[in-house]
């Protein structure tokens, strides 16, 4: 099975397949000074904790090589900032991948996200049977929104969701990017 790249490089910015517990430390120190920025689009934050945390970083080796899931740790200046990821959502056809993101509040606002999403969508479009990845927000979270704009994705639908963090609407918005458009 063709599996992504376990570290990316670029420029100033790594991608690097999480370590489990030897990250644990860190990120959910990270976790933690990011949290009321990450509250009202992230449900996942109103159960966070150590314990959660250490269960979402031991699963991940397996969920790799499995092919299942690729969770990379955004790194900048050596420091973990974020996470971007590649999933295949149980309900989504088997030729689609999605990708989620989040980052550090000190790091927004220079591109990283940007930068580590194309470099993942590169590694998803190497898996075989992949022709299609998706970015799914909220349509208020707009910086979210800005990420797949930049990139060349298409608004594909927009459909009812449940609200379940704070700032949420009750809407989801899809955006898709086929392997066509990214070789174009």
């Amino acid at each position: 099975m063709n599996l992504p790249e376990h570290v990316i490089t670029l420029d100033e910015v790594t991608l690097r397949r999480f370590d489990g517990e030897a990250d644990l430390p860190e990120f959910f120190t990270v976790i933690e000074e990011s949290l009321e920025h990450l509250r009202p689009w992230m449900p996942w934050v109103a159960e966070h904790s150590r314990a959660r945390t250490a269960e979402f970083l031991a699963g991940r080796a397996e969920r790799w090589e499995s092919g299942r899931d690729f969770t990379y740790a955004i790194v900048l200046d050596g420091a973990i900032v974020g996470v971007c990821g590649l999933f295949r959502r149980e309900d989504a056809p088997s030729d689609t991948r999605e990708i989620g993101y989040w980052l550090h509040p000190a790091a927004t606002g220079r591109g990283l996200v940007t930068r580590a999403v194309r470099a993942v969508v590169e590694q998803a479009f190497r898996l075989p049977g992949v022709e299609c990845v998706e970015i799914v927000h909220d349509p208020a979270n707009r910086a979210s929104g800005a990420v797949p704009a930049r990139l060349g994705f298409t608004e594909h639908l927009r459909r009812p969701a449940e609200a379940i963090a704070p700032a949420e609407s009750g809407e989801e918005l899809v955006w898709q990017l086929t392997r066509e458009q990214a070789s174009a």
